[in-house]
């Protein structure tokens, strides 16, 4: 059986992560992917001498490489050509770079009015800021994160890009809502998605609570603890929210006494005097390993887990029960690690993630099924529109 998207085309005009990244999941759920690139390839690509870096192998596997010097008249005609089959095109070039080549909305509307088109920008297309240049680190500057992450006292960065990422996440969702819309109407439409907009989005629910009701003119709470813990030969994260959950922390832990104690009595209680529970927590569990602790949290009923390091992930029973971490070959690399897809379809399961393509790998191919004889296509060769 193949993914519940196989039979969709859709060709990626995209670097870096964001829009490969939307590609990507979309592609580990069965639909063709083509991915265009400059006869020098995806940026990323450079961080590699195989060309072929892990960044850039999670964002791309399993779709096709076109190579199109786009600059050159001939390039955006077969472009079109893909165009006006494909059921969806993805870009995140700059703001204005597709309508300078000839591909802007109403084009791309008119040439082929079911295709759905996504646009993925860093702070949007219109506004002060659509014009700079931007990375993850800019908009978890303004988005709030980097405020969020350091407690009111000095801002921090997420340590992964998680503007890129989850910009990805809400397009490649954006896209089958639209495919969707289009099986019921007949008509592809344009999305656009901000990888600000995604991550004010994300923030919102918890992070932004404080200004979510107005008249409480954002009164932020004090500063949150981790819930990690250390214990005498690594760390672990529990938390007790319910009386019943602090009752089982009690217990657990063998401090009966703190359920009696004043300053614990009740929910608010607890946060309110959180400094010092989870400071009397803290000494307690330094005393004793991670597994001791952890099998008395479990039969106890209190929410635990053990704090892994990455390195540690192809152990935990969990993951390999789950099967979320699968290996395969990616040629000119030898055997990798990739996560398995989130989603588990149960009546159209997609394939294992595949390898990621050389730059121009399927050129030929990608050529061939729109029409081009080996002759015209070893002239495109020579004039360096492929390469």
């Amino acid at each position: 059986m193949t993914g519940p998207l196989d039979g969709i085309q859709i060709i990626e005009i995209a670097n870096v992560v964001a829009g490969p990244s939307a590609a990507v999941q979309l592609a580990d759920q069965g639909a063709d992917v083509i991915k265009i690139e400059p006869p020098s390839g995806d940026i990323i690509r450079k961080s590699s001498k195989t060309g072929l870096p892990p960044t850039f192998i999670s964002c791309n596997r399993g779709k096709r490489s076109l190579t199109l010097d786009l600059k050159q008249a001939v390039a955006r005609e077969i472009l079109w050509k893909l165009i006006e089959k494909a059921d969806v095109l993805i870009q995140n070039l700059r703001p204005g770079a597709m309508e300078r080549l000839g591909f802007g909305g109403e084009q791309l509307q008119k040439r082929n009015p079911r295709l759905i088109y996504l646009s993925i920008s860093g702070f949007g297309e219109t506004g002060p800021y659509s014009k700079k240049r931007v990375y993850d680190p800019l908009v978890q500057a303004v988005s709030g994160f980097a405020d969020i992450q350091g407690e009111g006292i000095h801002p921090k960065m997420i340590r992964t890009i998680i503007a890129d990422k989850t910009t990805a996440v809400y397009s490649a969702q954006a896209v089958t809502a639209a495919l969707y819309h289009r099986e019921k109407t007949g008509h592809g439409q344009r999305i656009k998605v901000s990888m600000l907009d995604a991550m004010i989005s994300l923030l919102w629910p918890e992070g932004m609570a404080p200004f979510t009701f107005i008249a409480d003119n954002g009164v932020i709470p004090p500063p949150s603890h981790d819930k990690i813990f250390k214990t005498a030969d690594g760390y672990i994260t529990a938390g007790a929210v319910s009386d019943s959950e602090w009752k089982g922390m009690c217990e657990a832990l063998k401090h009966p006494e703190w359920l009696n104690d004043p300053r614990f009595a009740t929910q608010q209680l607890r946060n309110a005097n959180k400094d010092i529970r989870y400071e009397l927590m803290a000494r307690a569990i330094e005393t004793n390993t991670s597994d001791k602790w952890l099998t008395a949290l479990d039969d106890n009923d209190v929410p635990c887990a053990p704090v892994l390091e990455r390195a540690q992930l192809f152990e935990n029973p969990q993951i390999i029960n789950n099967e979320i971490i699968s290996e395969l070959e990616q040629p000119g690399v030898g055997r990798i690690r990739q996560a398995r897809p989130a989603a588990r379809f149960s009546g159209t399961p997609a394939k294992k993630p595949r390898p990621a393509p050389s730059l121009g790998e399927h050129n030929v191919e990608v050529l061939s099924e729109i029409g081009f004889t080996k002759e015209e296509i070893d002239n495109l060769l020579a004039s360096k529109t492929i390469t």
